[in-house]
């Protein structure tokens, strides 16, 4: 294999192992988005949530240490599992615990909380290779740390969603973060509220056939489209 730098500015280095490298977190967090439907709907989205960000965690700090080229593969793909997990678990625990009014801004800022982390890691990227030791990337590789232990203490603290506790049938524990969410003992209406959709959801017998119907077209496009052309433009290549 190729390790040599190419001409190609793009293609800097022609290596299927720094290929591999690369490939190995996306195809993790592909899995880890694709099981953690399963185990939200389980355990709920505050443990998905802070599993994620355990995974993440160990995954930043094995990277900084790792000696040969598999074990850099393999944490890569602990810090996708971790990924795949945030990506799921967090904006459907903002949708089910935040306040109506401010659910759709607190889901835009976890897009711009993504955005952000871009550009603070290619600036940390551009400053620690440039230290006078050889280790500099090790430093950057494990600064990745300091979200994932951001994300560990946040999970830990954070409530348990009612409406997960209430299809989980923990009608009681939802009831009682209910009233630490809302600071009232008098949530009697919320939680009907709650229950009657839990009913609601767990009456649709075939929800990818519902999701297929024409009247939830525009809503199912709109939900490929956005990431695909996410994936297409600069944002991406932070």
């Amino acid at each position: 294999m190729n390790m040599k730098p190419s001409d190609n500015q793009y293609y800097k280095f022609d290596s299927q192992i720094l290929t591999l490298f690369t490939w190995s977190l996306y195809l993790a967090a592909l899995v880890a988005s694709l099981c953690t439907s399963s185990i939200n709907r389980i355990f709920g989205s505050r443990l998905t949530m802070l599993s994620g960000g355990i995974l993440f965690l160990a995954g930043a700090v094995f990277n900084a240490f790792a000696q040969k080229v598999w074990m850099f593969i393999v944490v890569r793909m602990l810090l996708g599992f971790g990924i795949g997990c945030a990506n799921h678990s967090v904006p459907i625990y903002v949708s089910e615990v935040a306040p109506y009014k401010y659910r759709s801004a607190l889901n835009r800022m976890f897009r711009l909380a993504i955005i952000l982390g871009f550009i603070v890691a290619n600036v940390h990227n551009d400053f620690f290779p440039k230290m006078k030791n050889s280790e500099g990337w090790r430093y950057s590789l494990g600064f990745a740390a300091v979200p994932a232990v951001m994300n560990v203490i946040g999970a830990i603290f954070l409530p348990h969603s009612p409406s997960s506790l209430i299809e989980r049938g923990k009608d009681e524990k939802a009831k009682q973060e209910l009233i630490k969410i809302i600071e009232t003992s008098d949530v009697e209406e919320e939680f009907k509220e709650l229950v009657e959709a839990s009913q609601s959801s767990m009456a649709v017998k075939h929800p990818w056939a519902t999701l297929l119907k024409r009247h939830y077209r525009p809503q199912l496009v709109m939900a490929i489209a956005i990431p695909f052309f996410l994936c297409s433009c600069f944002v991406q290549n932070f």
